[in-house]
């Protein structure tokens, strides 16, 4: 069985123990990514979630080194830090395409993927799970983290796969000093 898991952020960059059959490919599914999530207070970053009305980019993606899609998914919530089980997507042959991944059962087809995982965790800001940001919210929340915490929340932004072009991304570089992005 061929399983895909999507990527579009620190996954690609740093899969860490996550088990891949191949390197990151550059022409995943279309996807609708955006910079709206706000990590742990440690890290201070903020991170790609899918949001639907976000301009549509291209993912990436890599084979899993499994072929049972439940053990997939299970190596891809250890990876990101054991989100709940309903934080990572699954989608399977044979089933409708979902919501947040339209087109994905031709893509998949098209690849002769039997089965694709992703990192499905809402939007969240201030500590509200669900709460979209805006831009000038995100570039105030960065630009206030102090020296060493926001040129790690930067090189995170800045690490995103070069196809990942998001609105965000591009205001982001207007909005925090250059001498940060």
């Amino acid at each position: 069985m061929k399983i895909a898991c999507l990527g579009w952020g620190s996954l690609v960059w740093d899969p860490r123990e996550l088990p891949l059959r191949s390197e990151w490919l550059p022409d995943g599914p279309t996807i609708r990514v955006e910079f709206v999530r706000q990590s742990g207070k440690e890290f201070g970053r903020i991170t790609l979630v899918i949001v639907p009305t976000a301009e549509p980019v291209v993912s990436k993606w890599a084979e899993m080194n499994s072929d049972d899609p439940d053990e997939a998914a299970e190596m891809l919530r250890l990876r990101e830090g054991k989100p709940h089980r309903h934080h990572i997507g699954q989608w399977r042959v044979g089933q409708d395409d979902p919501s947040v991944l339209p087109g994905l059962s031709g893509w998949a087809g098209d690849r002769g993927v039997d089965a694709v995982i992703w990192t499905a965790l809402p939007p969240k800001f201030h500590g509200e799970e669900g709460r979209i940001p805006s831009v000038e919210e995100v570039a105030t929340y960065l630009n206030s983290l102090p020296e060493e915490r926001r040129a790690e929340a930067v090189a995170y932004i800045r690490n995103a796969p070069v196809q990942i072009k998001t609105a965000y991304r591009r205001e982001l570089a207007i909005l925090v000093p250059a001498t940060a992005l």
